[in-house]
């Protein structure tokens, strides 16, 4: 089990994912709140790793989601988006990252429930999209800009978004990259519900507590049948998805785009 004090200690270490422990209950914190936790090279392979960690913890019961400071995640860090652009062995390594984090996710045993504490784009809207419950604060929203920066969006929405909302609402925010704000969310069926700022990982610890009170067996096996369909229409789209969200992180549109973020980040610097 992983104390307060261990989550303390990592915290100021920097780490850049944290575990701690509610019980039962794993709070797992995106730690890059200078970044709104975009996910660097770090915490990409963290995020890949800690689903099979949590998986082999016997006294885990439930998985609380969550961001460090004002974001949920900003989704991919541009210095990340870069190499893979120009390094076709990294961009492989980043993609079989990104699959054993939707494997890992889609497959976990447990309730996941996503405390979405303020913008959830890119990345941070796939984590919200694979989780089992999501609560989103008010002021936050949920974004998939994959197009718009000129890649498929393969790791995406287009996974679980037509399985959650209608395909036509999947295709108009997956086609533009538009926000979704908190109280859409909920009304297209991509969030539970909306709660005050600064109380999702409150009240998502205590949902998840109250499910880590039910019956084992039955949960598990429950949220098994739940999940199993959206399994093999995840499982069965993903080596489409990657091969061509792969093929766009090599495009002309691509870099044309990640230009244009580089220097809106330099100006945002001056």
């Amino acid at each position: 089990m992983v104390t307060p004090q261990v989550e303390r200690d990592r915290a100021a270490r920097g780490d850049v994912l944290t575990v701690s422990s509610e019980g039962p209950i794993r709070l797992v914190c995106m730690n890059r709140p200078e970044a709104l936790n975009a996910a660097n090279q770090d915490l990409h392979r963290r995020l890949a790793e800690v689903w099979g960690e949590l998986e082999a913890d016997d006294e885990c019961r439930g998985v609380v989601l969550t961001g460090a400071g004002r974001a949920f995640s900003a989704g991919g860090d541009l210095g990340v988006l870069r190499q893979m652009h120009d390094d076709a062995t990294y961009r492989e390594r980043i993609l079989k990252e990104g699959r054993r984090i939707i494997e890992g996710m889609v497959r976990f045993p447990w309730p996941i429930v996503a405390a979405v504490n303020g913008p959830a784009v890119g990345l941070g809207c796939s984590l919200a999209g694979l989780s089992d419950v999501v609560l989103i604060e008010e002021s936050a929203y949920l974004a998939d800009p994959h197009v718009s920066v000129g890649l498929v969006a393969g790791d995406g929405g287009v996974l679980t978004w037509p399985l959650l909302t209608s395909l036509l609402r999947a295709k108009e925010y997956l086609l533009t990259g538009d926000r979704i704000p908190a109280a859409e969310a909920v009304a297209f069926g991509l969030a539970n519900r909306v709660v005050p700022d600064g109380a999702s990982r409150a009240e998502a610890i205590l949902l998840a507590q109250r499910m880590a009170e039910q019956p084992q067996a039955a949960l598990k096996a429950t949220k098994r049948a739940l999940q199993y369909g959206l399994e093999r229409a995840v499982l069965e789209l993903l080596d489409f998805a990657v091969l061509a969200e792969s093929v766009s992180s090599a495009s002309p549109e691509h870099a044309a785009a990640l230009t244009r973020m580089e220097k809106a980040a330099e100006r945002g610097k001056k």
